[in-house]
């Protein structure tokens, strides 16, 4: 139960880092504290993608469970949830993959490069659907 809402609190968190124009848009004095969170906003989003790739084995690996006992709809939910989080993930951490996996290789570089500048338009509608999407799946838990 606690790692649920852990869960869900990376979630929301994790968009909240995808939308900081949007934050700052609104709230110009969050500028400080999210000042402080960017160096390490790159290790972040390499971690929301292993938490992301995790999520999805576990639900690939209990599907017929929610399947079974009338539960489709929620598996649907967390398994979109799952890919946010891996593609928020890219996202915020593309820098750090960019110097640490990318650049050994110069074709998966391009690739890499290629990928980020086709997710990049969508990064405040997967921020606010992260948020959405960790709010909701905490209300049903709560309710």
């Amino acid at each position: 139960m606690m790692l649920y809402f852990l869960y869900l609190l990376i979630l929301i968190i994790s968009g909240i880092l995808a939308i900081p124009t949007l934050i700052l848009s609104k709230k110009p004095s969050a500028k400080d504290l999210l000042d402080k969170v960017a160096p390490y906003q790159g290790w972040f989003g390499v971690i929301i993608i292993f938490i992301g790739l995790i999520k999805i084995i576990d639900l690939l690996s209990e599907a017929n469970l929610y399947f079974t006992f009338g539960f489709g709809g929620r598996w649907v939910l967390l398994l979109v949830t799952a890919i946010i989080m891996i593609i928020l993930g890219f996202l915020l951490g593309f820098n750090l993959i960019n110097n640490y996996v990318l650049s050994k290789n110069p074709k998966s570089q391009v690739t890499g490069k290629n990928l980020i500048t086709k997710l990049l338009p969508f990064q405040n509608i997967l921020g606010i659907a992260a948020i959405v999407l960790g709010v909701l799946l905490l209300l049903m838990r709560l309710f």
